[in-house]
């Protein structure tokens, strides 16, 4: 199949589900490894699969992992239930690292005032 066919596949579930950011993310996940890998267009525009059903497979393992109430999958692990889900090995994958917030630089300000006292010139 296509890259075509498997990203206009992608676009299109994205696009009815604009409000759900789970399905934004793994689409968009799915649109870049398209980019970089496209012989596996067949395997993410198979007949059947769907990113909405990607994320039932990676709740149903992220319940395996499950502690009380809570079960917490580390984003690279998720993405790698996908990729299986879809057909895709492992070694295939596209790493996705999350992104640091860029550090602020801290610019010193200019002394507004020009009076400057320590404690040791008052005693």
């Amino acid at each position: 199949m296509s890259v075509e066919k498997a990203v206009s596949k992608l676009r299109t579930e994205m696009d009815q589900n604009r409000n759900n950011s789970y399905v934004q993310v793994v689409g968009s996940y799915l649109l870049t490894h398209l980019e970089k890998y496209p012989q596996d267009a067949g395997n993410i525009a198979a007949e059947g699969k769907t990113i909405a059903k990607s994320l039932d497979a990676m709740r149903q393992d992220a319940s395996k992992k499950k502690n009380g109430n809570f079960a917490v999958l580390a984003p690279q692990e998720g993405f790698d239930i996908v990729m299986r889900y879809f057909g895709i090995t492992e070694s295939d994958g596209l790493v996705m690292t999350p992104r640091q917030p860029a550090a602020a630089s801290v610019k010193p300000k200019a002394k507004d005032i020009d009076f400057d006292v320590s404690l040791a010139d008052l005693l």
